[in-house]
């Protein structure tokens, strides 16, 4: 078994990763500076409040955790708009503050990372099928930040012996199964909770841009079940030195999409929740948001080919569980009480 410390570790997608490693019976330790992470998230895991960038924070977990094997890399910014408005402050978070968090780890002889990047990062594919080789073309800051991450990191790798496995999200959805962690915003900006807020409030829902290159005019997206996600993280913290081997083996660097390997467009995410919820919700057509694209989905056979990973829940479950976690955090979150 495995410890693993998670930066990032109290937000929506750290915690569940670090539930799902918990399970699995590995040893997990956070990191957040708590922006939009929440100290509830941490359950009964060892917990450190600061920055990836902070030596003294660094230092302090190393001294008490040396057996850390791996880390998970889940802390960034990760609003497109807001990327827009701010691109300093995502460039000095997601890129300064990653390479400053490397080079620290090194310092401390750990050599192993799973970093959480993005598929927002791919160029335009033919038929919105989208393999790790696909052209990269990012079209926020947000999305530059995540592919000059893995740039540097793959640099990092060829001269030092640090190793990297990208782990590239698709639209994350859903919640724990259990209901331990999930969203914590209250009006969160990602078309599955907007519609949510939207029904909740009585309003219609805006599609973003409908004259996209698709079948229906809105974005199609690759919509994945936040618990699938961290099951991926698991398989590839057991897996690490299969997948990168170190400079006697394959590459020491690798990216593996984690998707479902199904397009869903906008309108077809208001079919679905429709379905599940029996909703008349209204829908309006209205214009794409700064740094939004047409998207994709993912191809998913290197991610089943090494590690052994498929998604295993479909878009209903996501709402579904969505939904069940917006009916039960206030029993987490004193805020939704």
């Amino acid at each position: 078994m495995s410890k693993v410390l998670i930066t990032g570790g109290c937000g929506f997608i750290g915690s569940t990763i670090g539930s799902a490693l918990t399970d699995a019976g590995h040893s997990v330790v956070v990191l957040d500076n708590f922006s939009t992470g929440r100290k509830e998230f941490a359950l009964d895991r060892p917990c450190y409040e600061g920055d990836i960038a902070d030596p003294v924070i660094l230092d302090q977990i190393c001294a008490d955790h040396p057996d850390i094997d791996v880390v998970v890399h889940c802390a960034a910014s990760i609003v497109v708009p807001e990327s827009v408005a701010d691109p300093i402050g995502y460039y000095n978070n997601n890129v300064l503050g990653t390479l400053r968090l490397v080079e620290h780890l090194l310092q401390h002889g750990i050599t192993r990372m799973l970093f959480s990047s993005s598929a927002s990062f791919y160029g335009p594919a033919p038929d919105g099928e989208v393999t790790e080789t696909s052209p990269i073309a990012p079209s926020s800051p947000y999305a530059r930040t995540k592919a000059h991450v893995e740039a540097m990191l793959a640099d990092v790798c060829q001269g030092t012996d640090f190793r990297l496995i990208s782990l590239r999200y698709f639209n994350p959805i859903g919640a724990d199964p259990q209901l331990r962690t999930g969203l914590a915003l209250a009006n969160p900006s990602h078309a599955l909770g907007m519609l949510i807020t939207k029904d909740r409030l009585g309003e219609p829902f805006t599609v973003t841009g409908t004259a996209w290159p698709t079948r229906d005019g809105s974005g199609v997206r690759d919509y994945v079940h936040v618990w699938d996600l961290a099951q991926a993280h698991v398989k590839a913290v057991e897996q690490f030195d299969t997948v990168v081997t170190g400079p006697d083996g394959a590459a020491r660097s690798r990216a593996i999409n984690l998707g479902t390997g199904a397009g869903t467009t906008v309108f077809e995410l208001v079919d679905a929740y429709r379905s599940v919820t029996g909703s008349a919700i209204a829908v309006q057509s209205g214009p794409a948001r700064p740094g939004d694209v047409a998207g994709a989905y993912a191809s998913t056979q290197r991610a089943a080919a090494e590690l052994g990973w498929r998604a295993q829940h479909s878009i209903e479950d996501g709402i579904r569980d969505t939904l069940a976690w917006f009916a039960h955090r206030g029993r987490v979150l004193p805020e939704f009480a």
